[in-house]
């Protein structure tokens, strides 16, 4: 077994799981900030320390083909489908220390609380398998490529990522080589459906919903769908000086009237929509741009209502394009679908949650995207959400209160078994 940090805190505790968080923070490419990203040493390291835990938590513990840390107890007898808990290890650059490595935790925490009550005859041993997931990349800070630990264990691997590449040119295909994992046994990663109970995933709201109603814990409704797009919009590179404004087909100008109608369609629905790039060409001060690239994330709680503001969006874009003698190029670069969570796993989220005193609790639908979103595409899930000082998240000064993780692994842990209620009589 891999050496564990002294501790002084029980790891079942919410002092105890903020330590674990702390210690993870050890594990970072970059002395001044934490980083940890995919098929790195960093991310070799947290995986020991997390299997570390998960052995300490009594669980069987792998590392999957495609670096997920994994850990299994089994259930009333061997080889049942599992309950699957988990979120992610890796992290943005210059991140905060609970985004994802929070969630992964507590299911150890909630774990080891289980294996600790049926063990003391407290409790029957539950229906299903237990297992806790460390995903390798959610976040795609390596590759370009969000999800991929995740798309791994769904089963939806798509052999063209081997060609991605980082900054430095190195390949996924090389990192894996690298890493010491075998690209041919990729697939061997994915879960079948008849093998999973569900999925249920603890994680930070990434918002300031929660905090707003003074409430701690709060329950997914769905998560996003979103779609990006490579927006470019060309006009003519000419003299800043000697060009009228009648003569000018200024991109850079049809470019930012785009964005203000994207902000403003927006702003007048539930949609969010967020242009988070921009490249003009030739990009000198003394000439009027004739190209002007963008980003273009556009993400709502259900794929209709993504869809039809694309679309409205689209049509204001081109019209104002036309109305200056612009040319409008569109690609898609991104699609995922909304994942709605499983009315039974909401229910068993809300219960959780009941428990610690709150019983009309917050829904929300999730604008940030989770590895839940891919594991429905092999189990249904569920999401329990904890609140983070004023909704910050993707930044050191990520927070959460200690008594709201207190309360988070209570209501965690009731959910597990108000699933193992609800699993044995739908059995």
């Amino acid at each position: 077994m891999t050496a564990v940090p002294d501790s002084l805190a029980d790891p079942t505790t919410a002092e105890g799981v903020l330590e674990r968080c702390s210690q993870l923070d050890g594990w970072s490419s970059r002395p001044d900030c934490l980083e940890r990203i995919y098929l790195t040493p960093e991310h070799a390291g947290a995986n020991r320390l997390t299997a570390a835990w998960m052995q300490q938590a009594g669980l069987r513990t792998w590392q999957d083909a495609a670096g997920n840390i994994c850990g299994r107890r089994e259930g009333r007898t061997d080889g049942l489908p599992a309950l699957l808990l988990g979120s992610h290890l890796d992290t943005v650059p210059d991140a905060g220390s609970f985004d994802g490595m929070l969630g992964v935790v507590m299911a150890i925490a909630v774990a080891q609380r289980l294996g600790r009550r049926i063990d003391a005859g407290e409790l029957a041993p539950l229906p299903f398998a237990l297992e806790v997931i460390g995903f390798s990349d959610e976040e795609g800070a390596r590759f370009g490529k969000a999800l991929l630990g995740s798309s791994a264990v769904a089963g939806v691997w798509d052999d063209e990522w081997w060609d991605l590449r980082d900054r430095h040119g190195t390949t996924l295909l090389e990192a894996f080589d690298a890493f010491g994992l075998e690209p041919r046994h990729v697939r061997t990663a994915a879960r079948r459906p008849e093998e999973l109970v569900g999925y249920l995933e603890a994680h930070i709201e990434q918002g300031p919903y929660l905090e707003a109603r003074d409430e701690a814990l709060g329950y997914v409704t769905t998560i996003a769908g979103a779609r990006r797009f490579r927006l470019t919009i060309l006009g003519e590179a000419r003299h800043a000086g000697g060009t009228p404004y009648p003569r000018r087909k200024d991109a850079l100008v049809g470019a930012s009237e785009a964005i203000v109608e994207i902000e403003q369609l927006a702003r007048a629905s539930e949609c969010i929509a967020t242009v988070g790039r921009i490249e003009v060409s030739p990009g000198a001060v003394n000439v009027i741009a004739g190209r002007a690239d963008f980003s273009l994330d556009l993400r709502a709680a259900t794929d209709t209502e993504r869809d039809e503001m694309w679309e409205l969006m689209l049509a204001a874009i081109r019209r104002q394009c036309d109305a200056r003698g612009l040319r409008l190029e569109v690609s898609e670069t991104h699609c995922a679908p909304a994942a709605p969570c499983a009315p039974w796993l909401q229910e068993a989220v809300v219960h959780g949650i009941a428990t610690t005193g709150n019983t009309d609790p917050l829904g929300l639908w999730s604008r940030a995207g989770h590895d839940a979103m891919v594991m429905a595409e092999v189990t249904e899930i569920g999401m329990l959400f904890l609140r983070c000082d004023d909704g910050i998240s993707h930044h050191p000064d990520e927070a959460v209160l200690p008594e709201d993780v207190a309360v988070g692994i209570d209501a965690f842990e009731a959910a597990v078994l108000r699933v193992a209620e609800a699993y044995e009589a739908r059995s």
